[in-house]
């Protein structure tokens, strides 16, 4: 039965004083110390140590709500157990401390017994979401060193053309060639014994990137840097134990581990999902009201489409909601505020971080503004051109000051983490603003912020705009070529329902936006079109302004139509 450990002990002391301080920006911001730790492994150390609890271990740990409406959950004791099982199962396949493993899984049982599995072995897990292409699973079993694939059944045949020396585990379903997860793993032995103790700088984790503007890149993250690094994201969200937490994501990428799997396991809070095909504003509401969710956090595309639907009708609204992903536009926090008489706390973070900025529980927020550092991270804003840190500029993280949520780096990358970690600080590659109360408010990414007139653009503030209009559900706004202004803003449209593509729905929606904005900032042309979309949801605005720049130069271009005023 697991009693802890010293790493455990550290751990809990600084969980414990986020949590008493919860509601006390000042003093957590002052006074939190991550916890320093030479070991540590977080299904062992923490999991494994709230199990063995009676009363804690008897809480719920993960909820599966399916689309046709079925549901099952599992206690942390149970899940211990299992991920045992699992774990012995799997070391006897070959899967070994420091092997590199993808787990490729939709939302099921198997992707948390075995990222719990993994964890105990000291194995690396390599997260891939189900709508990778065989082109992307190789990048990812050669660059990523893969020894090991865990995937479903369903999901083998994009493995066929894929080449390299790699163990293959299917669930739920037995595949010629590959090892039965499902048939085999259960009858395991339930007690599990580690071969040696995990070092807090193992590596736990690789993360590739959703590639908005480049090739993937693979990030590094430890036993320690997401596990205890989300002690940050737990604060922000303001989880406590008993929490049934919520979070639309999907698996292969950093905010399910963010929300679906650390902040609620650190706080031993439930981690409830809905296994859905797809979302819509009716089944999240519906779930929201049937499972008694306290706590829920979404991106802001589904923020935007909840939007469209009756927020009222729910009974029982969360006590607490977040954002994150992208910057959350005023009008979406506008909308759930007057409906649930509750305001969305955005938050700011990467895949390379757990939460850096955020609007914490209790704390006064600021509309626009993202909020401020987060216990354990120091923020500095720091101009591209000169490199003086001031109220404006790039947002960065003093090094001097490294917090424990940070990434090693990227791996086998060298020119890219010394362009990242450059004069002492980590550059996150987005732009912010700094009021006198230490706000800070998100311009948009370096490489999307662009001038029109000798004037800077800030994309994120004319698309909060464009969507305070009934017909926009969603607008990206990109430099359109410009003989005389060099560049002028376009927005790229795409529409709620009931509304029609036509000339004088665009005429409206530019005529609401000249209302709306300084006469620099104003949209000059608009076009109906199809967002494109990295896999995990971001907007490809690069796309976007290679586009532009293609119809723009070449009158032979095949453009759609394009309106203006």
């Amino acid at each position: 039965m697991a009693s802890g450990t010293a790493a455990t002990d550290k751990f809990l002391a600084a969980r414990d004083f986020l949590l008493a301080h919860r509601e006390d920006y000042a003093t957590a911001y002052r006074d939190f110390r991550w916890p320093e730790l030479d070991e540590f492994n977080f299904a062992l150390d923490h999991f494994d140590v709230v199990a063995a609890d009676p009363e804690r271990g008897a809480r719920r740990a993960l909820w599966i709500v399916e689309q046709d409406g079925s549901q099952e959950h599992w206690t942390f004791a149970e899940l211990a157990q299992r991920s045992n099982r699992v774990a012995n199962w799997l070391r006897a396949q070959g899967v070994g401390r420091g092997d590199r493993v993808i787990l490729m899984l939709g939302n099921q049982l198997e992707l948390w017994e075995t990222l719990l599995a993994a964890m105990k072995l000291g194995a690396v897990v390599i997260p891939a979401t189900t709508l990778l292409t065989p082109a992307d699973l190789q990048d990812r079993v050669d660059r990523g060193g893969a020894r090991h694939v865990v995937a479903a059944a369903s999901d083998t045949a994009k493995f066929e053309a894929v080449t390299g020396d790699f163990t293959r585990i299917a669930v739920r379903g037995a595949v010629q060639g590959w090892r039965d997860y499902s048939g085999e793993a259960y009858t395991a032995d339930a007690e599990f014994t580690p071969d040696g103790r995990t070092a807090a700088s193992d590596t736990l984790l690789l993360y590739f990137t959703s590639g908005t503007t480049a090739k993937p890149k693979l990030v590094e993250h430890t036993h320690t840097s997401y596990p205890v690094g989300h002690l940050s994201t737990m604060f922000w969200i303001g989880l406590e134990p008993g929490d049934v937490h919520l979070n639309i994501s999907s698996p292969g990428w950093a905010k399910h581990a963010w929300s679906n799997v650390f902040a609620p396991w650190i706080a031993e809070a439930t981690v409830l999902v809905m296994n859905y095909a797809r979302f819509d504003a009716e089944s999240v509401l519906g779930v929201l009201d049937r499972c008694g969710v306290t706590s829920f956090c979404a991106p802001p595309t589904v923020w935007r489409m909840l939007i469209q639907a009756d927020l009222s009708t729910l009974n029982t609204p969360p006590t607490k909601v977040v954002g994150a992903g992208e910057p959350l536009n005023p009008e979406v926090i506008e909308q759930v505020e007057k409906a649930w008489g509750l305001r969305i706390r955005d938050g700011f973070g990467q895949t390379e971080s757990s939460v850096q900025i955020g609007n914490s529980p209790s704390q006064p927020v600021k509309p626009g503004s993202m909020g401020r550092p987060i216990p354990g991270f120091v923020v500095a804003l720091v101009d591209p051109a000169t490199g003086e840190v001031g109220d404006e500029g790039e947002i960065c993280l003093d090094l001097n000051h490294r917090p424990t949520g940070l990434m090693v780096g990227y791996a086998d990358d060298p020119e890219r983490n010394a362009e990242a970690m450059a004069g002492g600080f980590y550059h996150t590659g987005d732009v912010g603003s700094r009021d006198a109360d230490g706000y800070i408010t998100y311009v948009g990414r370096a490489d999307d912020v662009f001038k029109a007139s000798d004037y800077r653009i800030s994309p994120f503030e004319l698309e909060s705009v464009l969507i305070e209009h009934p017909a926009v559900a969603e607008a990206a706004v990109v430099p359109s070529p410009d003989p005389v202004r060099l560049a002028v803003p376009k927005a790229y449209v795409v529409l709620a329902a009931g509304h029609e593509p036509t000339e004088a729905t665009a005429t409206d929606i530019l005529r609401f936006a000249y209302d709306n904005l300084a006469p620099y900032k104003r949209i000059r042309r608009l076009e109906f079109f199809e967002l494109p979309k990295t896999i995990s949801g971001k907007i490809r605005r690069v796309e976007l302004r290679g586009r532009e720049n293609e119809i723009h130069s070449d009158p032979q271009a095949e453009v759609g139509t394009e309106y203006t005023l």
